[in-house]
């Protein structure tokens, strides 16, 4: 539709890879040993900000653990991540502002992770966030803007870039 203007070209910004652990301990390092050997990349730990105590949560208490990856890296590990996924995402897990978000139940689904009996098997997070050329306008410095809604990348142009460049098979919600 879009294929002869380069300001709508659509790729992919950043993943965000996040395991909740629900709280500090052996399970918080085992998960930041499980993101190191999916990506490469150290993780960091998620702290609180809000004091809930009928959950026993204060402020500044470790509950996860997360790595955000940008670039040639985001999308080799994208690719990965969707086989472990097995290549289907729902279609509520498009939002109508750029973002795809799914879960992989076992860790050891994604190709090229080995079990690890230190680590076991765990499940994880991943938030895809894509963009257009012009999206730097709302981090800039100097006179932020907000996307204007027809550069805006809307749910069924997110479904058909991650099907065209990811061969997703993009399935519907049952009722």
């Amino acid at each position: 539709m879009y294929k002869d203007n380069p300001m709508r070209v659509i790729s992919v910004e950043k993943i965000n890879l996040n395991i909740g652990t629900g709280g500090p301990g052996d399970k918080m390092e085992k998960a930041k040993k499980l993101l190191k050997m999916i990506t490469g990349s150290t993780a960091v730990e998620t702290k609180t900000k809000l004091r809930i105590p009928t959950w026993g949560v204060r402020p500044g208490l470790s509950l996860g653990v997360r790595v955000t990856l940008r670039g040639k890296n985001a999308t080799e590990t994208l690719k990965r991540l969707l086989i472990g996924a097995g290549n289907k995402i729902r279609a509520s897990s498009f939002d109508n502002a750029g973002n795809v978000a799914f879960g992989v139940k076992e860790c050891l689904e994604i190709p090229g992770v080995k079990y690890d009996p230190e680590i076991g098997i765990m499940g994880l997070e991943v938030a895809v966030t894509l963009q257009r050329p012009g999206f730097r306008i709302r981090r800039r410095a100097l006179r932020q803007h907000r996307i204007p809604l027809r550069h805006q990348i809307p749910h069924d142009e997110a479904i058909s870039f991650m099907k065209d460049n990811f061969k997703v098979v993009v399935t519907e919600e049952k009722k």
